[in-house]
């Protein structure tokens, strides 16, 4: 096996280059203090304007009450529902920015807990099955939501020093909460069902108020994070330690190990401790602190695995990825919605697998057809395969990263709203229906503060197959979708035009965040390109940076405990 040193080392970067971006950096960080304070003020001097304004003129019981209302007024100000903002925060008797964001975090548990009887409620009112699957989708979903809201809150509680290093973790988890939600109308949108106006009014308050709590996190409370200029960031060019810094020492060590010691062993022939992965995720204690092993022994294994989010601190590897195979054929034609299609399925944080092959057999006649669901926030895959056809990998949510893994499919192929990072991959578009045309990817970013997107980093794209449809990098599914391709080989079998509209002939609008950059191969060349107002042909390294490892899924925090290999910038 590779060692992580066998993988360092994209380039030196030359001594001035490198004293003009540590001069850049004091400079952003001078900004950054400055604004801050800005920021601060802002809020401070509002409150203590109105206070002055009123001292003798009312009680200080009165005064108080005005500071409050002030200062909601203020922190308001950043959302994008300012009304529903301040009247559910208008009762919160403070003036303090920390304190109104967690009685906001209280406002969105409740709006969700007054939700957990509708899908239930909901499916009296409907004999279709397909209707029915899709509200178990949204039970399932707004249940995930409460957990990561619960996350939140655990930490808000914690508070002190903690907490201003930790509002990627805040943004991360809301973010989620807001995917969540959408997922919900996601599910119900796509099977036709006639009363998703309905819920979607049903849920306005959980969804607004959960963007408002996003939107205080990311512009008040995440002011120093949300300018992404971490002190110690590395060039594009420079050389790194490869996988983000959120993967401990001991993880990275299991992933390096050729046969780590396993917890349980699944073997189909009988010379492991179970046969099936049902057998051994019964095995799976839950809500683990420590990291829970499973080894599963070359075969293919016909099976569904559903794992929620009380899995937590699992890694599962095998003897290739295409010696150990998780099979299914669950697709959305035969009655079952997008979302439950998968044939695995994560929700539990810092899930790990390792050298593990997942499919979707259903076949390109079946439509959407999920290889692999993962909500699992901090989760690595590495040296994985990912092979169907429609919706093959379904990047859900919260933070991923895969490494030196191959995927293929045709439409959709990588999609969904978590922030993810594909380093030294192998990209395989494969030949559709006939009129039918290739995208890559569709990412799925619905509010403007989430911290979500696709980045592609150092991969190859080139067809699994003969390849005659058009085929395209892809195509902006929400409003805020963001997805960056950079220092990848794209082959000749792209579109010149790269990138092709959800809707036939109506350009996206100009929120969206489409990006490329040092791409080579004959269908790297942007002169052709669409002219979206949302799409960059060039970016700056700089630009280009705030997409890497480090930056975007604020890697070099959590990979290093997964010893899985990594490339920082």
């Amino acid at each position: 096996m590779d060692s992580v040193k066998s993988f360092k080392g994209y380039g030196k970067v030359d001594e001035l280059e490198a004293a003009a971006f540590r001069r850049k950096t004091r400079k952003r960080l001078i900004i950054i203090s400055v604004s801050v304070v800005l920021l601060l003020v802002l809020i401070v001097g509002v409150v203590a304007g109105t206070v002055a304004h009123n001292k003798n003129k009312r009680d200080s019981g009165d005064a108080s009450a005005t500071s409050t209302a002030a200062a909601i007024k203020s922190i308001c100000s950043v959302t994008q529902y300012q009304d529903s903002c301040v009247s559910s925060l208008e009762s919160s008797n403070t003036s303090n920015p920390e304190k109104i964001f967690q009685f906001s975090l209280r406002v969105v548990m409740d709006s969700l807990e007054k939700l957990s009887t509708f899908p239930d409620e909901y499916m009296n009112r409907t004999d279709d099955p397909m209707v029915k699957e899709a509200l178990r989708v949204c039970g399932a979903v707004l249940n995930d939501a409460v957990d990561s809201l619960n996350d939140t809150i655990s930490l808000m509680q914690d508070g002190g020093r903690k907490l201003v290093s930790r509002t990627d973790d805040l943004r991360t988890w809301l973010s989620t909460v807001v995917t969540d939600q959408e997922t919900c109308f996601d599910a119900l949108e796509e099977v036709n069902a006639t009363f998703v106006e309905e819920v979607k009014f049903l849920m306005k308050n959980s969804t607004e108020f959960a963007s408002n709590s996003l939107a205080i996190v990311s512009k008040i409370l995440g002011a120093i994070g949300d300018f992404k200029i971490p002190i110690h960031r590395r060039l594009l060019g420079a050389a790194g330690s490869g996988f983000p810094t959120w993967v401990a020492a001991g993880d990275r060590r299991l992933l390096q190990e050729s046969a780590p010691k396993p917890d349980v062993t699944v073997a189909a022939d009988g010379s492991g401790d179970v046969k099936s992965l049902k057998e051994a995720v019964d095995r799976i204690p839950k809500k683990s602190k420590t990291r829970f092993v499973i080894y599963v022994k070359a075969g293919e294994y016909v099976e569904n695995v559903v794992l929620d989010k009380s899995y937590w601190n699992l890694m599962m590897y095998g003897d290739g990825k295409d010696k150990t195979i998780i099979s299914g054929s669950t697709n959305f034609v035969d009655g079952t919605p997008t979302f439950s299609t998968a044939t695995f399925a994560i929700a539990g944080r810092g899930f790990i697998a390792r050298d593990i092959g997942f499919r979707n057999t259903a076949g390109a006649a079946k439509h959407q057809a999920v290889a692999l669901r993962s909500g699992s926030d901090q989760s690595v895959f590495y040296r994985c395969s990912f092979d169907a056809f429609q919706d093959t990998l379904y990047a859900h949510s919260n933070r991923q990263f895969y490494r030196e893994c191959d995927i293929t499919g045709t439409i959709d192929f990588i999609f969904g709203n978590s922030a993810v990072v594909f380093q030294n991959c192998n990209i395989m578009p494969r030949q559709p229906l006939p009129n039918q045309f290739v995208t890559i990817t569709a990412q799925g970013k619905k509010d403007p503060n989430q911290n979500s997107g696709i980045s592609i980093q150092r991969c190859t794209m080139s067809p699994l197959d003969t390849l005659t449809a058009p085929t395209y990098l892809g195509r902006p599914w929400k409003e805020y979708s963001v997805t960056v391709i950079m220092e990848s080989s794209i082959g000749g079998f792209l579109d010149p035009k790269g990138w092709i509209s959800w809707v036939a002939n109506v350009d996206p609008p100009s929120s969206i965040f489409y990006a490329e950059y040092q791409n080579t191969g004959p269908g790297a060349s942007t002169s052709n390109r669409v002219t979206w107002a949302g799409y960059k042909p060039t970016l700056t390294a700089d630009q280009a940076s705030k997409y890497n490892v480090d930056s975007f899924i604020e890697g070099s925090s959590w990979l290093p405990a997964t010893t899985v290999t990594f490339d920082s910038t």
